[in-house]
Parts: C-alpha cells; structure tokens; sequence
C-alpha cells in the first residue's frame, strides 16, 4: 500500500518553462535527480481491502459500535476532502479485495512487503553506473464491515513503517526508516450479489502527511503532503470457479513546501492505475492468483519546472491466499516490473499477509 511507489526519479531530463533566471535551479534539480529519491519514492503499498472473508457473526451484534466506525471515518474524510482537493497516487490491491465481509465482521492485518530494485531508467532505457534501492515494509490494518443506508461498509486504517536502504551509490541517496503517512479509508459497495458471484464497490483513501520526513533526506518514508486516492473494484464470476477482479483508481497530490534541501515547492500531476486478477480456488480454503498492473501520469513539477517525466509502468504478480485455520487466513505474493519509463524497475517482489477475523 502504501502509494508511494519508486517511481518519480528524473534522473537529469531537461526542464520546461526555465528561463534565464532559473538556470541555477535547474542544474541544482538535474544533479539531486540523479541520486536522489524524492519523498514520494517509496514502495508500493497494498492498502485496499481484505480478501474474501465470509465469516458470518451473531445477529445481535453491537450496532452502536459500527455507528462509531461509520461517523469516526465519515467526518474524518470529510473534513479532509472539503479543506482540499488536489491531485495523488495509485494504489495496489490484493485478489479479491472487493469481495466484501459479512456485516458486523472486524479484521487485523499485518502486511510484511521486501522488493529490490538494481537500475533507474530514463525514457525506458536503463541508466548504467545507476543507484538501486531495497525496501522492507509492514503495514498494521483495522478493518470493521458494517451495513449503512442498505449498504456494505468497511472503515479502516492504516499504518505503515519500514525501511528504505539504497544501494551501489557510494551512500548518496543512504537510508530511512519509520512511520510512513497513516491512511484512512471507507469503500462502500454499491453492487453486494454474493449469490451471483458479482461485487462493485468505491473507496476513497486519505493519506495523512505525519509520517517521518527530513527535507534534507534523498529517502523518506513520509511525503510531507496530503494525498486523495478514488479506487473503483469490480468482481464476477467467470463459470462455476474462475473469479475476474478488475479495479481503476486515480490520485491527486497536495503540495510539499518543503522538498530537498532547497526547500522548493513540488506539485504532482494526477497518477492513474488499473489493475486486473484471475483467481482460481483449489479447495474452500486455497486459491491462486495472477495479475496484471498498468500505471501512469504523475508528472512532477519543481518550483516552476515541470520534469517530464510522467510514468508509464506496468508489472506482473502471482500468488495464493490460505485460510490455514477457520479464522487465519496467510496470503502471498510474488512479482516483478515488466517495463518502466522513468525511475526504479522492480526486480523481484515479495507481498506476505497475515489476516485474523475477530
């Protein structure tokens, strides 16, 4: 999850819109891109929602405790979403994400995520003599499912730490770690027909700016911004088993007053995802997986220089999901980049979670 991806590396491409005065600037901006990883260059987090939990819970359990979940979340999104409304980041999803609990249902989770990353590229091409970049990221989650207005709901949040080391760069971009942004999110869905195999649900994610961030840092955990995500999820039945999962989202990012050691003013163009899974179960409790991921836009602007360096990438993952007892589910996934225009290709990923129905 955790969007946030390793992406946003302009790695020496020229600057628009510089004149004469901003000669200085730009230098300055080439020679940090090389090396550095701004703020938002983190791995990616899977903070969507729980695969496929089914448990069904006593029918005269408490309401007034989901009322408190549904007006905590609802007026903490709010809030934010009337203060502001600027443009943020995709967000990866597990297989069956959008199969939604049984009302009533509370879930914790722990995300465990490793990657590794050998070489930025530029344009598609790789840069030699280039830095590389590890990550180690867990993610705590609490999720409660609750029906509101005739509709499933599920307010949650997340809180993600790690550490970020980089690699083959004689120490110029050194490491991190720490909290990352926390996030709050409440997907509703607005088509629930478990008898017919088909789900369709939205969810807003809200990234709350107090993860750890030193603007004289090349990596943060932190992005020192605020960030609005808009996923959309859609699950059907393809014959008696086969599952299709296919999901869109966009992100609009605040701004960061405070990045590098310049302190300069950096503004994000709107990022897009889409995402695409065939789940397979081998038992009641056993299925596989495998998935597509296409991403783009997000240019990035210092100051009064936009980068060009708008993402195009895309990857492959391939995994299971175990409910290894009645309440325990373990899920693992593993996967790589297929291509990168700009910034860290991904070379070998591993997703483990860790799921408890309480």
């Amino acid at each position: 999850m955790l969007p946030i991806t390793p992406m946003p590396l302009h790695a020496g491409r020229p600057l628009k819109n510089v004149g004469e005065a901003g000669k200085t600037r730009q230098k300055q901006a080439r020679k940090r891109s090389l090396l550095a990883v701004n703020e938002h260059s983190e791995p990616v987090f899977n903070a969507v929602l729980p695969t496929q939990v089914v448990f069904q819970r006593p029918a005269g359990a408490r309401q007034a405790d989901a009322k408190i979940w549904i007006a905590l979340w609802g007026l903490l999104l709010l809030g934010a979403l009337l203060s502001w409304g600027r443009p943020a980041q995709a967000l990866d999803l597990d297989a069956g994400d959008y199969v939604p609990a049984a009302a009533d249902t509370t879930l914790g989770l722990l995300y465990l995520q490793y990657a590794e990353r050998d070489h930025l590229y530029r344009d598609g091409d790789k840069l030699s003599g280039s830095a590389g970049l590890d990550s180690q990221i867990g993610i705590l989650r609490l999720v409660h499912y609750s029906d509101l207005g005739g509709y499933r709901v599920a307010p949650q949040i997340l809180l993600p730490f790690g550490r970020l080391d980089g690699r083959h760069d004689g120490g110029a971009l050194g490491d991190s770690s720490g909290m990352a942004d926390p996030i709050l999110a409440m997907p509703i869905w607005l088509l629930n027909q478990p008898e017919k195999r088909r789900f369709f649900g939205i969810t807003p994610y809200l990234f709350v700016p107090l993860g750890s961030y030193d603007h004289d840092r090349a990596l943060n955990l932190g992005e020192n911004r605020w960030k609005f995500n808009l996923q959309a999820g859609y699950v059907t039945g393809l014959g008696d088993k086969l599952a299709l999962d296919l999901a869109a989202d966009v992100t609009v990012y605040g701004r960061n007053h405070s990045y590098g050691a310049h302190k300069w003013t950096h503004r994000q163009k709107p990022s897009y995802q889409y995402q695409g899974f065939l789940r397979y179960p081998l038992r009641d409790n056993l299925d596989l997986r495998v998935g597509l991921s296409h991403q783009s836009g997000g240019e990035n602007r210092m100051e009064q220089s936009w980068l060009d360096d708008s993402q195009r990438s895309s990857k492959w993952s391939a995994g299971f999901a175990w409910f290894f007892l009645p309440g325990t589910q373990l899920a693992a996934t593993v996967g790589r980049d297929i291509a990168v225009e700009h910034g860290f290709r991904e070379d070998s990923r591993l997703n483990i979670r860790l799921l408890q129905v309480f």
